[in-house]
């Protein structure tokens, strides 16, 4: 049974509306990065990058860890994802929070190498009920898989899902 998710609040609904803020979001799922890092990762400036990050601190979704000492002895605060993001449901907001997820993955999309990525697309014609039934189904095995325990050294794997209707 999937986990019941609840509404999101105005500001955890505009804090997603963004797809720098969710590849954040994403990066630092499994792994701490710094603002410093980050900015490198997503190739922006490390000023904007820090304001997204403190967005994102300021709805919940990152949490700072420790500070600690960089190479050159300048202080560097890790931020780690909360998990938060996959316990909303973004009701109105489904547009803006759509949208910025499509960027998100036509931004990781283009740093993929072609080779690995594994596509489908499907049409099928069904019954309002089965579609919702379909959902659900679908719903419960993403949810298997991220209540997996994290392997140490895995690869990470990244889905993108849109169920939409095809006219």
């Amino acid at each position: 049974m999937p986990t019941p998710r609840r509404p999101s609040t105005e500001a955890e609904a505009a804090a997603l509306a963004s797809g720098i803020r969710l590849r954040i979001i994403r990066l630092t799922s499994f792994e701490a990065m710094t603002n410093k890092e980050l900015a490198e990762r997503l190739g922006r400036d490390p000023a904007t990058t820090l304001h997204h990050v403190r967005r994102l601190v300021e709805t919940g979704f990152l949490t700072p860890l420790e500070e600690r000492r960089g190479a050159r002895g300048a202080k560097e605060i890790p931020y780690r994802s909360t998990g938060l993001s996959w316990q909303l449901d973004n009701g109105t907001a489904v547009a803006s929070v759509g949208q910025a997820m499509l960027e998100a993955y036509l931004a990781e999309m283009g740093e993929a190498d072609a080779a690995e990525v594994d596509s489908s697309r499907l049409v099928f014609q069904v019954a309002p009920a089965e579609v919702a039934e379909f959902k659900d189904r679908l719903t419960q095995l993403l949810e298997e898989f991220r209540e997996r325990p994290a392997e140490p050294g895995a690869d990470r794997t990244a889905i993108y899902v849109s169920i939409y209707p095809s006219r």
